[in-house]
């Protein structure tokens, strides 16, 4: 995202996650506060919207009893609770805690009275999915719509906030699809190309099979350093032994994992599985192994706003085979939306509701915590039903870092900031230390790379110097909460100085839910490689590419958990951020990843994406980028942190605790009995 948005977005709203968002502006009506996005500003404004666009959103209901229910949530994921791992079933929750028949009943009746036509409600009347035009929502919620300029895109939104009848107005939390701020939704891996994974890209070789096997020799030295070539991409066995997965004795057999991604590659599990023929052979994915689900009551028609299926092919390919990867004996249920817009939260909903997984990977987020109200309160409810049902749901942290290089200050991103959720952040992998031996742990670094060109002129010419101007690329999202305080299971963890959210005038005087809490491998630098169709310049046709972003940590933590799983006797994990925090064991087996300042690669891209023809360009990416002004006010003898805070010892919010190690597996299993 453009720094010159978020930036002022920021400066235009602070969000606060209270009870009721509602407001009584008189005439029987009352005010859905925040309903207005802090985009839809009169410098922003295109156009008022047609009366006659076809407007599809969702009415969300609040949990009945929400303080018990958050109790119950905290209870049964507390390890020093009697009520610890004393799951409800979805029908239990829905009894205690779901918006009544009458209330579902109520909200249905004034919005069909208002000419939508309802399309769905599911079984724990979260929500009423709704459709009508842009002349009906300004009737029935009082409002003028507009279309916006917004970071590229067009987007609708209210110009004022919405209302409804007082009635009515204590059962709804949130309405989601009236204003298009889901449009900003982005995944987060990355293939570092200047064309998406389903428009054709390869590797440029020279690359290296395992960390360091081929040296960057004819090059010039960089920082008077010879640098390896960038490994090619870790294959599956070469990821589970880094991991110390294939000591654990498990496979992840017995556990669901479920995947939410907008849309749904028509090649996915063709490209899966034969991804897992090429690289893994002794681990097939099978047909009986992997089911995809649509959630019932989302839009199947196009939204007026520019979507981009292609470009999530890449994501929902990496999930499905790092998830395989490193559970090859899991099942897998990918649970795709027709869109990229509130769908996703109706997925996540599914999921949770009819209980399809225990383990729920997402690899997708907006680039700081700042939207509408209504978006933040319905989504937390889900997770809270997530936790009291025994559901582990992991979120990439981010790629933007901690948006320093966006915002100019430290903030977290959303959902991952959710206390409800456990937040995943990346590393830089070195692994392998010969053909024999391909995948042997050798370091690991927190993820925040630059990118200095060799052949900066264009030319192909090896024997250029380094261009020095080196360039902030991505690195592994992390900071402080502004909606949620911290938890009391990061207190005496997550030092003072990250917990502390900055930036902000006046400044914050409570600490704030810290992410991430554990971390993989994401850089792209030392990513997976995957396979996927593609469509090349001359064929469409299946190959492989290395990838990255904390899109690839999430789910191969999910493979991870779904170890742990099945060494509890299949019983479920829950939500894991208590024991992650205080549990010694688990303390223990992880692996506190510390920055390097030496650490870097050499990589080689074709300049088209795919072939020579164009030529070759030649970089240096360094791995756990450290800024010559951070290195000034770093404490003294401490040079182990990246991109806005260092990487050190303990707690930091580029790696969270750190990354698991083969007694890992058996740590979270014995803490869970």
């Amino acid at each position: 995202m453009r720094k010159y948005f978020w930036a002022a977005l920021a400066a235009t709203v602070l969000l606060l996650l209270v009870p009721s968002a509602f407001a009584t502006p008189g005439n029987g009506r009352s005010a859905l506060s925040g309903s207005v996005p802090p985009w839809a500003t009169a410098a922003n404004f295109k156009a008022p919207t047609s009366s006659d666009d076809a407007v599809g959103f969702r009415v969300y209901l609040g949990l009945r009893n929400a303080d018990q229910a958050e109790a119950l949530a905290k209870a049964v994921s507390d390890p020093s609770s009697s009520s610890f791992h004393k799951f409800v079933t979805p029908g239990d929750f829905r009894n205690s805690f779901a918006p009544t028949q009458g209330q579902m009943s109520n909200v249905r009746t004034w919005l069909q009275g208002q000419g939508f036509s309802t399309v769905y409600t599911p079984t724990n009347n979260h929500y009423v999915s709704v459709e009508g035009t842009a002349a009906q929502v300004e009737a029935a919620f009082g409002v003028k719509l507009n279309e916006y300029s917004v970071n590229g895109l067009t987007l609708r939104a209210p110009s004022s906030e919405l209302t409804v009848p007082t009635s009515i107005s204590s059962d709804v939390v949130g309405v989601l699809g009236v204003d298009q701020s889901m449009a900003l939704v982005q995944p987060f891996n990355r293939v570092d190309t200047n064309a998406p994974p389903s428009a054709g890209f390869r590797n440029a070789p020279p690359c290296s099979s395992w960390w360091g096997k081929n040296q960057a020799t004819t090059l010039p030295k960089y920082h008077n350093q010879t640098l390896p070539y960038a490994p090619c991409g870790y294959k599956p066995p070469q990821l589970r032994e880094a991991y110390g997965a294939d000591q654990s004795g498990a496979d992840g057999t017995g556990t669901t994992v479920a995947i939410i991604d907008a849309y749904a590659s028509p090649t996915i599990y063709s490209d899966a599985s034969t991804y897992a023929s090429r690289n893994d052979s002794a681990h097939p994915l099978t047909r009986s192994q992997f089911s995809e689900v649509t959630a019932p009551g989302t839009y199947r028609r196009p939204e007026n706003v520019r979507q981009d299926p292609q470009g999530w092919y890449g994501e929902e390919t990496l999930d499905v085979e790092a998830v395989h990867a490193m559970a090859p004996g899991a099942k897998i249920v990918y649970v795709g939306s027709p869109n990229n817009f509130q769908d996703l939260d109706a997925a996540m909903n599914h999921v949770v509701d009819r209980r399809l997984a225990d383990i729920v990977t997402n690899s997708y987020g907006f680039p700081t915590e700042f939207l509408p109200n209504g978006y933040i309160k319905p989504l937390n409810d889900t997770l809270i039903q997530a936790a009291a049902e025994g559901i582990t749901v992991l979120f990439s942290s981010g790629d933007n870092g901690d948006e320093v290089g966006v915002l100019g200050y430290r903030t977290a991103d959303w959902p991952a900031s959710s206390p409800w959720v456990t937040a995943v952040g990346g590393t830089s992998l070195a692994a392998g230390v010969s053909d024999a031996d391909p995948g042997k742990y050798v370091f690991e670094t927190g993820w925040s790379s630059t990118r200095n060109r060799l052949n900066c002129s264009g030319a192909i010419a090896a024997s250029n110097s380094w261009c020095q101007n080196e360039v902030y690329l991505y690195g592994a999202g992390g900071g402080a909460s502004r909606l949620f305080p911290e938890p009391t299971w990061q207190q005496g963890v997550v030092p003072s100085s990250i917990a502390q959210p900055s930036g902000w005038n006046p400044p914050f005087v409570r600490a704030g839910r810290a992410l991430p809490d554990i971390s993989a491998v994401g850089d792209p630098n030392t990513g997976m490689l995957i396979g996927q169709t593609q469509s090349f310049s001359t064929s469409v046709g299946y190959d492989e590419f290395r990838i990255g972003g904390t899109s690839l940590s999430s789910p191969l933590m999910a493979g991870m958990f779904a170890l742990a799983q099945q060494l509890n006797n299949g019983n479920a994990l829950g939500f894991v951020n208590p024991l992650l925090y205080t549990d010694g064991g688990i303390r223990g087996a992880l692996t506190d990843v510390r920055s390097r300042s030496d650490a870097g690669v050499v990589r080689v891209d074709y300049v088209n994406g795919e072939s020579d023809a164009n030529g070759l360009l030649y970089s240096a990416r360094t791995l756990g980028y450290v800024s010559s002004a951070e290195k000034v006010a770093a404490p003294a003898g401490q040079a182990d942190y990246n991109a806005s805070i260092f990487t050190r010892a303990g707690y930091d919010d580029v790696t969270g605790l750190g990354s698991p190690t083969a007694a890992f597996y058996q740590a979270l299993a014995d803490a869970v009995h």
